[in-house]
C-alpha cells in the first residue's frame, strides 16, 4: 500500500526493486488492493511480477469505491455484480490470468455475506480466483461466510500494538480452520523505534491524523517502545524485528506481511524470521506490550479507513 498513496512520496523505481528483492530473499506472499493509489498499486505489482508471476502467491482485494477521476472514497460494496466487475478490473491491471487470494475489503452492512461470498465464489468455478477471504470482519460474517464457500484467510490488524483480535477473531478463525493474516504487523512503522515526533511525518502522511500519532497518545506510545527496545538490545536485534518475532511466534496459522518501500527495511524485516523467543520471552514482551495498552484509537473513523 505505502509503495503508492498514504504514507508519503512514492518512488516507483525503489519500489519494484524492494518487490524483486522480497523474492530473491523467498517472500512468496504478495499483497494489494484495488483501492490503493486508486488501482495504480495493482499495476505497480503486476509489472514487478510481470516475468515471475510463478514465483508469488498473488493477493488484492476489492469493496472500498473510490472515484476513478478524484479517487474520493466512495463507500463499501459487497454486491454480487460489483465484486465480479471488480475482479475483471484487478485482473486487467495485475496483468495476470488469475488472483490466489481474492478477499472482500470491508464486509458491507447492506448486503448479506452469503449473497458477497456467493458471488466471490462464482470467480473460483470460471478459474479467475484461487482461494477467498475476508479482511477486518467481525466473528459474525467470519462464521456465515464458510456456509457459501470455504475462506482461506482473514485479514487483519495485529501486533504488539493491535491485539484486539485475540478476544474473539482469532478463537473464531482456528475453530473453522481459518488463517489470520496480520497486516500492520508493524504498528505502522511505530514499532520500529525510529519515530521520535509526530513532525517525523511527511505532510501528507495518513499517520499525522491517525490519534496513536497524536499529542499525548503519542508519548505514551513512545513508552511503550521504549520497553520493546530495551527486550530488543537483548538479542542483538531492532525493536520491529523484535515485534515481527512476535507475530511470528503467535501460531502457524498466523502470516504477517509488514509493508516497506524501501529494501533495507525490507531487509531488516525478513531478519525476524532468524529471531528465536523462549517462553519466558514471550511472557516479558507480553507484560510490556499488553493488550490494550497502546493509547488512542487504532484510526479516527473506522468507517472512512481504507487500510
Amino acid at each position: 500500500m505505502g509503495m503508492s498513496e498514504f504514507y508519503g512520496a512514492s518512488d516507483g523505481a525503489e519500489a519494484i526493486a524492494t518487490i524483486h528483492r522480497a523474492l530473491e530473499l523467498g517472500v512468496t506472499l504478495l499483497d494489494t488492493a484495488d483501492m490503493y493509489g486508486a488501482g495504480a498499486n495493482e499495476r505497480l505489482v503486476g509489472e514487478a511480477i510481470a516475468d515471475r508471476r510463478d514465483q508469488v502467491v498473488l493477493a488484492t482485494k476489492f469493496g472500498v469505491v473510490r472515484d476513478p477521476d478524484s479517487h474520493e472514497r466512495l463507500g463499501i460494496s459487497g454486491r454480487p455484480e460489483y465484486v465480479i466487475k471488480a475482479c475483471d478490473a484487478s485482473l486487467r491491471r495485475l496483468g495476470v490470468e488469475h488472483i490466489d487470494l481474492y478477499y472482500q475489503h470491508r464486509v458491507d452492512p447492506d448486503v448479506p455475506i452469503e449473497e458477497t461470498v456467493g458471488a466471490m465464489a462464482s470467480l473460483i468455478d470460471v478459474g479467475k480466483v484461487r482461494h477467498l477471504g475476508l479482511s477486518e470482519a467481525s466473528p459474525e460474517p467470519i462464521r456465515r461466510a464458510p456456509a457459501v464457500h470455504p475462506i482461506a484467510a482473514l485479514q487483519s490488524e495485529y501486533s504488539l500494538w493491535t491485539r484486539d483480535p485475540e478476544d474473539e477473531v482469532i478463537p473464531a478463525l482456528r475453530e473453522l480452520g481459518i488463517g489470520l493474516v496480520a497486516y500492520s504487523p508493524l504498528g505502522r512503522g511505530f514499532l520500529t523505534g525510529r519515530f521520535k515526533s509526530p513532525d517525523d511525518f511527511a505532510e501528507d502522511d495518513f499517520r499525522r491524523n491517525n490519534p496513536r500519532f497524536q499529542g499525548e497518545n503519542f508519548n505514551r506510545n513512545l513508552e511503550l517502545v521504549e520497553r520493546v527496545k530495551e527486550i530488543a538490545a537483548e538479542h542483538d536485534c531492532s525493536p520491529g524485528q523484535l515485534a515481527l518475532a512476535w507475530v511470528l511466534h503467535q501460531g502457524e496459522d498466523i502470516v504477517p506481511i509488514p509493508g516497506t518501500k524501501r529494501r533495507p527495511y525490507l531487509e531488516e524485516n525478513v531478519g525476524a524470521e532468524e529471531i528465536d523467543l523462549s517462553d519466558e520471552d514471550l511472557h516479558r514482551i507480553d507484560e510490556a506490550a499488553p493488550a490494550g495498552a497502546t493509547a488512542g484509537a487504532r484510526y479516527p473513523d473506522m468507517s472512512a479507513v481504507n487500510r
